[in-house]
């Protein structure tokens, strides 16, 4: 009790380091507004170029197939460099790509879309691996986990703030039914360039922004780093070793499956959530994206109550009990597409708040020296973000909005079957109770 008394009149940051904190909290905020303000664009997208569901959604797969391309390379710069070199490099190639969306809207092609999409994400891959150990450097070790959760509660404030410019700044012009086939080539391409430069603006701003943030960072002294993971000391027995311990942990490899799974989730739930709009209840574009951003509301306010609910109740109990909760959700959008299955679509934002913490930190419990490349494989699962909206949207465009729900009902299921394995087997004689805070988004 006494350590905990020290531990919390300890300083969060340490001195001179209050610039560099709020320029990485800044970090975590724009990765937020950059993935969520794309969030929307899949439905933007299959307006503006007028293609079916599954071709829009090649928003998400280009988006997080870039988060598992630039995992390992983000790592080998950290190793190499140092983070905050790859902290200056993601954001580096988070603006350019940000900024590249002014040539694809003149060339107003759907391909320049996706490389500049590819390129900020891939610029933002490498920053969210870099910044997570670099914020625990920034003052004391004793409060370097309160740390690091005070700047992680920033990330779903910046996915608020990516559907609220979405929805304010883009879907409104985009909501104008327009019949293309009555159009001349040069009318179709007079309302097409509008609508590109509408989704041209917010991604604008945002670079600017990442520069900003950039030119912070740079200009202030790097801290000594303090390891991420303090059990993750040197190993003799070489890389292949140490990714013999990795496949050994049936934890760790079903919580790789089951962080595929529940990234995959996350993204399906809220990138359909406006078709879901559209279909059952008839909604425009933008009131899809109203009820996007009460979904992302939901799911912030849930991060709160969940953080207070796994200091009571073992993370595992509580993750097996939302994953199947989710599930039944789901059906029940599926059943009843109507404004009281909205209100369930809605509802499963209040599930996945606890999901990518909670199993991240029960993958990598006990690994030892294994922890970093397991961590990194950990990032990779993102890519489930990229897969299955793929495959939900190839359901959306031969059944319905409400159907293509089975999908992330599927996902769902095998997060809780994850949490059960958790609660019936031990490692080491160890517990997990808890989770380190982390983010999908």
């Amino acid at each position: 009790m006494a350590d905990e008394s020290e531990a919390q009149r300890r300083p969060l940051i340490g001195p001179g380091m209050l610039v560099l904190f709020i320029a990485l909290i800044g970090c975590f905020t724009a990765w937020g507004v950059a993935q969520d303000l794309t969030t929307p664009m899949v439905a933007g997208f299959k307006r503006i170029f007028d293609m079916s569901t599954v071709q829009a959604s090649l928003v998400q797969l280009a988006y997080f197939g870039a988060y598992f391309l630039l995992a390992l390379p983000a790592a080998f710069i950290n190793q190499r460099f140092g983070y905050k070199t790859g902290i200056l490099t993601g954001l580096g190639l988070a603006a350019i790509g940000a900024f590249s969306f002014y040539p694809a809207s003149k060339i107003m092609t759907y391909e320049a879309f996706l490389v500049a999409l590819f390129a900020m994400a891939a610029g933002c891959s490498i920053l969210e691996t870099s910044a997570n150990p670099y914020v625990l450097s920034l003052g004391p070790e004793a409060t370097a986990t309160r740390r690091l959760n005070f700047a992680q509660a920033f990330n779903p404030v910046g996915t608020n703030i990516g559907v609220l410019l979405a929805s304010t700044l883009i879907l409104p012009k985009l909501s104008d039914p327009v019949d293309i086939g009555s159009l001349t080539p040069e009318q179709l391409h007079t309302i097409r360039a509008g609508e590109l430069g509408a989704v041209m603006g917010p991604y604008l701003g945002l670079a600017f922004v990442l520069v900003l943030i950039a030119i912070a960072i740079a200009s202030q002294k790097a801290p000594p780093i303090i390891e991420e993971f303090p059990d993750a000391g040197p190993h003799d027995g070489g890389t292949g070793s140490l990714f013999r311990v990795l496949w050994r942990s049936k934890h760790y490899r079903y919580g790789v499956g089951a962080q595929f799974f529940n990234v995959a989730a996350q993204v399906c739930t809220w990138t359909y959530i406006i078709q879901y709009v559209q279909q059952a209840l008839g909604g425009s574009l933008e009131r899809g994206g109203f009820y996007l951003q009460v979904s992302l509301l939901v799911f912030l306010c849930s991060r709160f109550f969940m953080t207070w609910l796994i200091g009571r109740v073992r993370a595992t109990k509580v993750l097996a009990v939302l994953g199947f909760l989710a599930v039944a959700l789901c059906v029940f959008a599926m059943v009843s597409p109507n404004a009281a299955g909205l209100a369930a679509v809605v509802a499963l934002s209040f599930c996945l708040s606890l999901m990518f913490p909670t199993i991240y930190g029960v993958a990598l419990k006990g690994l030892g020296p294994a922890t970093k490349f397991g961590a990194a494989g950990l990032v990779m699962a993102i890519v489930g973000g990229a897969i299955m909206p793929v495959v939900q949207g190839w359901l959306v465009d031969r059944t319905s909005a409400a159907f293509s729900f089975i999908v992330p009902a599927v996902c769902f299921a095998l997060v809780g079957l994850y949490a059960l394995y958790d609660l019936r087997t031990t490692r080491y004689g160890v517990i997990v109770d808890a989770a380190p805070a982390g983010s999908a988004a």
